[in-house]
């Protein structure tokens, strides 16, 4: 099942495999909020993407869960380095967790 995900009010995620959990942090004894997700993402929507993944500070909002929370990437792959070539699809995994101050 689909599910949208949405980043910084800024980008609109069509993810799959979505998984939600929390994790105990080690250091602080704090629970954190966790997400993964698969998604795809193509070679039109590459480079805005990927800028704006680089940046690593996200606002998560799953709508249909009535999830928020703040977010940096704890992991994230992809099947393709190179989304510049037209018309070409990349599945991407990301997951999130939590970030406290």
């Amino acid at each position: 099942m689909n599910q949208t995900i949405i980043l910084n009010d800024d980008l609109t995620i069509d993810a799959t495999n979505v998984d939600t959990g929390e994790v105990i942090d080690q250091k602080t004894g704090q629970t954190k909020q966790t997400i993964s997700f698969d998604f795809k993402v193509t070679s039109e929507e590459y480079h805005r993407v990927t800028s704006f993944l680089y940046k690593n500070d996200f606002k998560v909002n799953i709508p249909d869960l009535n999830l928020t929370f703040p977010a940096v990437i704890q992991n994230y792959s992809t099947s393709v380095t190179n989304l510049y070539k037209e018309n070409q699809v990349g599945d991407y995994s990301l997951e999130l967790i939590e970030k406290t101050d």
